[in-house]
């Protein structure tokens, strides 16, 4: 890069691209932060008129701003080159098998629910892997103009500055975040016995809607701890990459590896996770 700036770039992206040394993963941060700035200003600009709301589930809601930025990633993104195969929320959604080689991860609008009822706490999430490693993760909050970058073994950034997760040593002084799964009524004993369980022991849960950014707030201090289960890969698969590099930690309940392909996380700064997760293990997919 040498300090040079490309058309469309800003410079935040600028700061991000420095600090990824490896030339390949460079070019395609470029490609993935291009392509959710651009899906996020579809997003803002959609965000308070009248939707076109279709139902997937009984609460799982699809809105035209959907379609319409994925539709733009997607063009990007082929527009970018390289036989990389797709995973994304509205159009590439089966992943019956796992990927085994290059793939775009991508999620136009994580929190469409909060999109539709005018809650403005949603985002685009765009993650380049390899098989199940996340290499390249952005997430673009459009309303707060907030753009979370990271590449593996480099780092992570939040609007070009570097970001860590927080210190907090301990549970009763961590505050937390989760979602709760679309499928709600066949979950709901277990999804309230784990709020029930860790919300008298920190010091507050905050459920918000959109998982990238529970991630992203994670990764640059906002929040401690999070846990959610049946997410799917392109909830995770860029916000995740944030949380590793800016120093967290993410496992199943149980304190097992987490890929976006397992059913349940716990990600934390690190220093809570033991305790976190003590809470969360009788709660496990993998006890059921």
């Amino acid at each position: 890069m040498a300090g040079m700036q490309s058309k469309g770039e800003d410079q935040r992206m600028s700061a991000c691209l420095a600090g990824c040394k490896d030339a390949a993963l460079r070019e395609i941060l470029r490609t993935a932060a291009l392509a959710a700035l651009a899906a996020g200003s579809i997003l803002r600009g959609l965000y308070d008129k009248p939707h076109q709301i279709t139902h997937k589930g009984a609460i799982d809601l699809v809105t035209e701003a959907d379609v319409a930025a994925e539709q733009t990633v997607l063009a990007m993104l082929r527009a970018a080159g390289g036989d990389i195969r797709f995973l994304a929320e509205e159009s590439y959604s089966s992943y019956e098998d796992l990927p085994q080689g290059p793939v775009w991860v991508i999620d136009p609008l994580d929190g469409t629910t909060n999109f539709a009822h005018g809650f403005p706490f949603f985002a685009v999430s765009i993650a380049y892997a390899e098989g199940m490693v996340s290499k390249v993760g952005v997430v673009y909050a459009p309303m707060q103009d907030e753009l979370f970058c990271a590449c593996l073994g480099e780092g992570a950034w939040l609007n070009g500055r570097a970001i860590h997760v927080s210190g907090a040593a301990t549970l009763q002084a961590s505050l937390l975040s989760t979602g709760f799964p679309y499928a709600i009524e066949e979950e709901v004993e277990g999804v309230m016995g784990a709020l029930t369980r860790l919300v008298t022991r920190c010091q507050g849960v905050r459920r918000a809607g959109a998982a990238a950014l529970d991630l992203a707030y994670l990764a640059c201090g906002r929040t401690d701890g999070f846990w959610e289960i049946n997410l799917k890969p392109w909830d995770t698969a860029a916000g995740m990459l944030l949380v590793s590099e800016a120093g967290g930690r993410l496992t199943t309940y149980t304190g097992k590896k987490y890929t976006p392909y397992v059913p349940e996380v716990v990600a934390s700064n690190g220093q809570i996770h033991a305790e976190l997760v003590g809470q969360l293990a009788d709660f496990s997919r993998e006890n059921s």
